[in-house]
């Protein structure tokens, strides 16, 4: 089904906005990631206000479409999109990684018991999530919703996921939807100086997945991808996203040393600068 333009833009309103709680958020702990973060917003946003069946006001809804998270070091941008969705309220953003704080440098399921699993372990979240579709599958619920794992793309440095990969794809789960984070950056460097990835794409193809290789940042890519992953009824679907880094603020962008730092008040404030210039253009741009 096609998405309106009236939609797109109320999308990209929305990432804009979970950008800026996520700079705050970071800003207020002085710890956290930053790249991947904002790299994910637009993933996020189409997720939650757009694609995925969940009831924020009843988050254990036995039909809801199960989510993922595999590289919790970005949950900055699942915790920003959880309150704008409202899941937890905006104010308690600001005790990100605060003793006691149920905001955890990794999502942590005790914490927040509607979170569908913890997350730390690269390379673990989609043995988890292929656990998940097969479990439907015994339980007969495997065309009543659907199971998404998001990735980073440095974590396939880790077996594991490779073993879940060839797993999901022996036994063709068609409800199950990876997204890779393709932002090719990871803690030490780039993807491909660090451990080359490439053909990304040919690797999951050998393991039985139906590939879809997007933009990252385009909302209406997004949701196409998503759309036609409903459709694949034979094997499990990855959407390989193409992102930016840093994406929204351009001294962030691209460069791998924001992946694990935060900004300081200089640098947040130079950001919040660029992220609500970019809210007000576009606003004004389809008023």
């Amino acid at each position: 089904m096609d998405i309106t333009d009236e939609k797109v833009t109320e999308l990209e309103k929305r990432a804009n906005d979970i950008r800026i709680s996520i700079i705050n958020m970071l800003l207020e702990a002085k710890s956290g990631h930053t790249a991947g973060p904002l790299g994910m917003a637009d993933i996020f946003t189409v997720l939650f206000f757009h694609i995925l069946k969940h009831k924020p006001k009843d988050p254990k809804w036995p039909e809801r479409d199960r989510l993922v998270l595999s590289n919790g070091h970005i949950c900055p941008v699942y915790y920003s999109t959880l309150a704008h969705a409202g899941y937890i309220p905006m104010e308690e953003l600001r005790t990100l990684r605060k003793f006691g704080s149920r905001l955890q440098g990794h999502p942590h399921r005790d914490f927040l018991p509607y979170l569908e699993s913890s997350s730390g372990p690269l390379g673990s979240g989609l043995s988890q999530a292929v656990g998940m579709a097969l479990a439907d599958r015994m339980d007969a619920k495997e065309d009543k919703r659907r199971i998404y794992a998001l990735l980073s793309d440095g974590e396939h440095d880790s077996g594991q996921l490779w073993e879940a990969a060839m797993l999901a794809g022996k036994n063709k789960l068609r409800n199950l939807t990876a997204v890779v984070d393709r932002n090719n950056i990871q803690i030490d460097g780039f993807t491909e100086d660090v451990m080359p990835l490439e053909s990304l794409s040919d690797r999951w193809r050998a393991w039985n997945w139906h590939v879809i290789e997007i933009d990252g940042h385009n909302i209406r890519e997004i949701v196409d991808a998503f759309n036609k992953a409903k459709t694949i009824y034979e094997k499990p679907t990855v959407i390989i996203a193409h992102t930016i880094p840093g994406k929204g603020v351009k001294e962030f962008e691209r460069d791998y040393r924001w992946h694990g730092k935060p900004p300081n008040v200089e640098e947040a404030k130079m950001a919040l600068h660029e992220l609500r210039t970019l809210g007000g253009k576009i606003r004004s741009e389809h008023q």
